[in-house]
């Protein structure tokens, strides 16, 4: 036990050392406020750093503090982050801002255990906010830190079953330095963003490449074991700019989806998946009666645009038509909302990407 406990301590220090020599420049570094800690890791989830860093200074402008967050309009929320993708976190940040503000007098909670009674906030979030701001010795464990202590640890076992999980969890908790907790956990982050990288690690350079066994025996790239990737499946989305009286005259209508649903609460041109043998006419006027309640004409039988895009779990080719309002009175039957707009007056509502994308390819007609 004192021999492990001696190689804990090594691992620790060593990487401390690296972690004082130098470390990446970021907005948020060096602060112990936990709000400010919390946006950050929010949004550098499953997210390029460098992609990060200028929504977190234009959200930190306009929501400085957690009751300027809980304040704010929902819609206002979502068009900050509007491009960060993910946008259940944005939904989650705000739900959890309100409650702080309202059930705990705006002080946010100060142990890993608390902080993951918050909506949004997981095991890993409530470690590194708890860590860093409070230093309680609590590991945490993103992608980064698992292929880290999966090539320390050089392990056999797939990281996405829960068995290896709770391991994995059991490991950074048993290395976490209890004299700098926050710091520990950033600098394996960040090992984990430089040198111990998916592919091509520079083990080298690596402040723990003596204990590495993976390094030791050759086996880096192979760790940390997953599963196949499964092929992802693709479909074929039809949406409509229905305008009111004519195509490129006055306004057309888009559409809220709901709160609890994939993209929740931004804003799109509305429409759907196509099913099997259907024309994109057909699919976009069964679409749109299914959700509103409408009768659409479609006006060409060709796309004015078409965009690609890749979700976490499934492809999509979206088709994007004009249409003609035909009649009927718009219910909100699959949507939160509805508004006839002109486009000038996009810039005031959050669309995901796709549908900015069918915004740009209007503005060039």
């Amino acid at each position: 036990m004192k021999t492990e406990a001696n190689g804990q301590e090594l691992i620790a220090n060593s990487l401390l050392a690296w972690w004082d020599e130098g470390h990446a420049s970021l907005p948020w570094r060096g602060s112990r406020d936990p709000y400010t800690i919390w946006i950050s890791e929010i949004m550098a989830q499953q997210t390029q750093l460098a992609t990060v860093v200028p929504y977190f200074e234009r959200w930190m402008a306009r929501f400085p503090t957690v009751q300027a967050l809980a304040q704010a309009p929902l819609d206002d929320v979502l068009k900050l982050w509007e491009g960060l993708g993910y946008y259940s976190r944005a939904r989650n940040l705000h739900a959890a801002a309100q409650h702080v503000v309202s059930e705990l007098d705006g002080v946010m909670p100060t142990s890993a255990a608390e902080l993951q009674k918050l909506k949004g906030i997981g095991r890993y979030t409530a470690a590194a906010i708890a860590s860093i701001c409070f230093d309680e010795p609590v590991g945490v464990l993103d992608g980064n830190v698992i292929r880290v202590l999966s090539r320390l640890h050089d392990l056999p076992d797939d990281v996405t079953q829960t068995a290896t999980k709770k391991m994995l969890w059991e490991l950074a908790d048993s290395h976490v330095s209890q004299d700098r907790p926050g710091d520990y956990n950033q600098s394996l982050m960040e090992l984990g963003q430089t040198y111990c990288t998916p592919k091509s690690p520079q083990c080298l350079l690596c402040p723990l490449r003596e204990p590495c066994l993976a390094r030791q025996r050759g086996t880096q790239a192979e760790r940390p074991v997953k599963p196949p990737r499964k092929k992802t499946p693709h479909y074929d989305v039809v949406a409509a700019v229905i305008w009111e009286t004519a195509v490129g005259e006055g306004r057309f209508l888009i559409a809220q989806r709901p709160l609890d649903g994939m993209l929740g609460g931004l804003w799109e041109f509305p429409g759907g998946k196509l099913e099997k043998g259907e024309t994109l006419a057909q699919a976009l006027v069964r679409e749109i009666e299914e959700e509103l309640a409408i009768v659409v004409q479609p006006v060409a039988e060709e796309p004015f645009t078409i965009v690609k895009h890749a979700y976490t779990h499934f492809k999509i080719t979206l088709h994007a038509v004009h249409a003609l309002y035909a009649g009927g009175e718009i219910e909100h039957l699959g949507v939160k909302d509805h508004a006839w707009v002109t486009a000038d007056d996009l810039g005031s509502y959050a669309f995901a990407v796709t549908d900015q994308k069918i915004i740009k390819a209007l503005a060039e007609v």
